[in-house]
């Protein structure tokens, strides 16, 4: 007779890492966006239209609800991606999980960075860039989007 040895198998966490830290970091930065631009006189359905305007040029302010809904789209698809890149570098680099706080704020200046001198460039996306946007814009990054992520990767780990 052989003895076999029963290894436990471990269910894996990323789906609901990711899920949850991808919903919460864009509900909080969608909701800020709402937030910012609300006392400007810019509707939530023109902030999510400027979102889509980086695939479809101008033509997306005149898209109504259906350009609103891609700019929803393509926002959480980027706080998903978001999410995704954190949690499999927390596979890789374990203080990323064990210093979430630190991580956290230093993800979300990352997340920023990346935002608006890659992303937005290569979307044709003009980022405000005055000392007072980028203040709300890095603050909005830290603590919705990096905190919030590091906090329910470390949570899911």
């Amino acid at each position: 007779m052989s003895s076999a040895v029963v290894v436990p198998i471990r269910k894996s966490r990323a789906f609901p890492a990711i899920f949850w830290g991808g919903l919460t970091a864009g509900i909080l930065d969608i909701t800020a966006a709402f937030v910012t631009w609300a006392p400007r006189g810019i509707s939530p359905v023109r902030v999510l239209q400027g979102i889509a305007r980086g695939a479809l040029g101008p033509k997306a302010f005149q898209g109504g609800w259906k350009t609103a809904a891609l700019g929803l789209a393509v926002h959480f698809l980027v706080a998903y991606t978001a999410t995704a890149v954190f949690y499999l570098a927390s596979r890789r680099f374990t203080f990323l999980t064990r210093l979430a706080i630190s991580s956290g704020v230093l993800y979300g200046i990352a997340v920023y960075l990346f935002m608006y001198f890659v992303v937005m460039p290569l979307a044709s996306l003009k980022p405000v860039l005055t000392p007072s946007a980028i203040a709300v814009a890095v603050l909005t990054h830290i603590f919705c989007v990096g905190l919030p992520i590091s906090q329910t990767v470390r949570r899911y780990s």
